[in-house]
Order: structure tokens, then C-alpha cells, then sequence
């Protein structure tokens, strides 16, 4: 099959299963479930391959990778990925699809993202006769806390993969605009917790205590040096604490403090010199104060960094779809992360974004993480067929 006549089919499959990708994306929309707590989300989308006849693996409890093989003969690897849980957050919005699990919502997208990916697996199951190599399925769990991508990582299931293609929806771009940058577009994210150890006392016989409420606070203030005194002021880097507690009451020295912060950088060399430096500040300034500390990290994400060719090709490839002059090849960076940067950090790739804001509707305006978050559903065509498009323009390179 000639590579006009695939695109012509591909199009035509697409707007052809475009009501069904919706339905598929305001059923998961009314059905939201937490991270980790996936269940009735992956035994959804297990049924659905399965009624596909796509063979695939659990990963993890709620994590499932399918796979489709190109009958042209053995080739190169892919992989395309949609995260599927949803947010601890009301549904406010009045639709017909909203939420049925009071305190849960698809807030962020992640619906959409699932929905999309499934119709492209409808597709390139069909046409898998026409290309060579292996594509892989990615359903993931936990991207809201940052624990799913790396059960994939952990399990070897990014081992053998020569390219890895992820999309998000975007309520800040517009309907019909893809985006595509090229290098770091994603902060890292590292959720650090300091317990400070000093000794009571009575608050008028303060030389007696040894007082961790000063000495958080003096770590707190003291933290912010690094990003100001330690770190390039090209390098975008910010240690916020969002946490510190202390105390029983008015009139005694605290014996305990805690304190809770995030670390945000967009390279792997910034992030472990400044999870170093936190660390080591913490812990001079309360023997400063003749306190000490315990220092625990959550590692939630790797700064996301999109491979140079796999952006040049996801926007190529975009520009077949949307037209070029919708291409954006230089968005912004966002200190929000994203755990799709652990596949990156495996395997080349690219992580897209498509727009799902329309102008003429307020109600498609709203954030990521909104109660009243809501897309413009004509952009899941868009993304079933940046899947389908760039997955078959990968694989089908000489």
C-alpha cells in the first residue's frame, strides 16, 4: 500500500471511529478512579483489546501493555503511551458526563489520552499488515503520583524499544494546534521531607531547649540561597517548601519540626546537584542550631526531554494533519512534571501535545486540575491520528 494511499485510509478510519473515540472518552470521564486504584479503568481497556485480538501483559495491578506485529517482517520498536487515572478532585461541571464517583475526576485529561489511544489501536490493528515491526500498547497507571511509568521501566518493558511517543491534551492551545518541542519541556519533580530533632524546654529558659522550630525556619529561608547563590541564573530551577510544622504550644521550646518541599529542574545534572545541596544545607544549618535532621525524597519524575528528531518527526507529522502553520515547535516550559520522562529517560522519544481549548467555548478554557475542567472533544481525532500517523511514519523509515 502506497504511503498516499495509507494516509488517505488513515484519515478515513479515523473521522469513521471519531464518535466512537468520544464515547469511549466521556464513559472513562463518568467512571474516574485514583492512582493506583485503576481497576475497573484497566479491565476496561483490557476488554477492549482483547475484543481487538491485541495479545498484552499486566504491569503492575492497573498497568497493561499490549502489543500489535507488523506482518511486513521484523523491524524497529515503538511504543505509545496514555496515562489512565484521574484526580481527587469534585466534578462541577453540568454535562451529561460528568463524574459518578463523588470526589473523583478525569481533570487532567488523562480520559482523553486513553480514548485516543485505544482508537489508534483499532487502526493500526487493522492495517498491520502494512508495516514491519512491533508496536507497544502503554496504558499506565500513576501519573499523578508519579509511581506508574517506572513499574513499565522496572519490568523491562522499555528495554527493547527504539522509540517511545506520548500526547497530552492542552487546554491552554487551541483546537487544531499541535505542539512539538524539541529538548526540555517538563521539570523534574522531587518531593522532599526534613524531620528536625532538637530538645524541649520552658519558652522563658530558651537556652536549655535546643529549638527546631528556629532551626525549620532557618533551614527554610536558608534553602532559598541555592537557587539564588548556587545555581546558574540561566538554569531555571525553584526548591519551594509548601509544609512546616512545629510545636505544641505557646510557652514550650518544640522538640520536633517538620518540613515539606519540592525540588523542580529541567536536566538530570541540575536536579542531583540541587537535591545534594538541599540536603546539605538542611543539614548545616540545624547543626548550626545544635539540632539534627532526618531527609527522606520521593523521586515523582525525571525532567521530560524531548529527543531533537523525534520532535522534527512528531511535527512533520502534525503538519500533515493540521497544516504547518499549526505546528508549535517552541512552547514554553512548564515546572509542572510529567512521568512519561521516565520512558525518556530509557528510550528516544518525543511527548506531544494537542490542543483541545476553543475559542468560541469558555467552558474548554479552564486548567489541568480544575473542577470544571472539561476539552473540546474534536481533538481526539487529532491525537488518534498524530498516534497512528507517527507511529507508522517511525516504523516505515528506511
Amino acid at each position: 500500500m502506497t504511503t498516499v494511499l495509507i494516509k488517505s485510509k488513515i484519515q478515513e478510519e479515523v473521522q469513521q471511529g471519531a464518535l466512537e473515540v468520544i464515547a469511549t472518552r466521556r464513559y472513562l470521564h463518568q467512571h474516574p478512579e485514583p492512582s493506583l486504584k485503576e481497576f475497573e479503568t484497566i479491565q476496561f481497556i483490557k476488554n477492549e483489546l482483547t475484543k481487538l485480538h491485541i495479545s498484552y501483559e499486566s504491569v503492575g495491578e492497573t498497568g497493561v501493555i499490549g502489543t500489535i506485529v507488523g506482518k511486513q517482517g521484523s523491524g524497529k520498536t515503538i511504543l505509545l503511551r496514555a496515562d489512565i487515572d484521574a484526580l481527587e478532585l469534585e466534578d462541577a461541571k453540568d454535562k451529561p458526563y460528568k463524574s459518578t464517583k463523588k470526589g473523583l475526576h478525569h481533570a487532567c485529561g488523562h480520559d482523553a489520552h486513553t480514548a485516543a489511544l485505544l482508537g489508534a489501536a483499532k487502526i493500526l490493528k487493522k492495517y498491520e499488515a502494512d508495516f514491519s515491526g512491533t508496536i507497544k500498547l502503554a496504558f499506565q497507571q500513576a501519573e499523578e503520583i508519579g509511581a506508574g511509568a517506572r513499574q513499565f521501566v522496572a519490568g523491562g518493558f522499555v528495554e527493547k524499544v527504539d522509540q517511545v511517543f506520548g500526547i497530552h491534551v492542552d487546554s491552554s492551545i487551541e483546537i487544531g494546534k499541535i505542539v512539538s518541542t524539541a529538548g526540555s519541556t517538563n521539570a523534574s519533580c522531587d518531593i522532599f521531607k526534613i524531620k528536625v530533632t532538637g530538645e524541649s524546654g520552658h519558652a522563658a529558659r530558651p537556652d536549655l531547649g535546643r529549638d527546631a522550630l528556629l532551626a525549620a525556619a532557618a533551614i527554610t529561608v536558608e534553602l532559598q540561597s541555592i537557587v539564588s547563590r548556587e545555581v546558574s541564573p540561566l538554569d531555571n530551577v525553584v526548591v519551594a517548601i509548601g509544609v512546616l510544622n512545629a510545636g505544641t504550644r505557646y510557652n514550650i521550646i518544640a522538640n520536633e519540626a517538620s518540613l515539606e518541599g519540592t525540588i523542580r529542574t529541567f536536566s538530570h545534572e541540575t536536579r542531583q546537584f540541587v537535591l545534594a545541596a538541599v540536603e546539605r544545607v538542611a543539614r548545616d544549618v540545624a547543626t548550626a542550631h545544635r539540632t539534627t535532621i532526618e531527609f527522606e525524597n520521593y523521586d515523582a519524575a525525571a525532567p521530560l526531554i524531548n529527543n531533537p528528531l523525534a520532535a522534527s518527526r512528531a511535527a512533520s507529522v502534525g503538519a500533515d494533519i493540521v497544516g504547518a502553520e499549526n505546528i508549535i515547535q517552541d512552547n514554553p516550559k512548564s515546572l509542572g512534571a510529567d512521568d512519561f520522562a521516565d520512558f525518556l529517560a530509557i528510550a528516544q522519544g518525543v511527548y506531544a501535545r494537542v490542543g483541545t481549548k476553543d475559542p468560541a467555548n469558555s467552558e474548554t478554557w479552564y486548567g489541568h486540575h480544575h473542577e470544571n475542567f472539561d476539552i473540546d472533544e474534536r481533538g481526539l481525532a487529532i491525537a488518534t491520528e498524530l498516534h497512528v500517523r507517527y507511529a507508522l511514519d517511525f516504523l516505515n523509515e528506511q
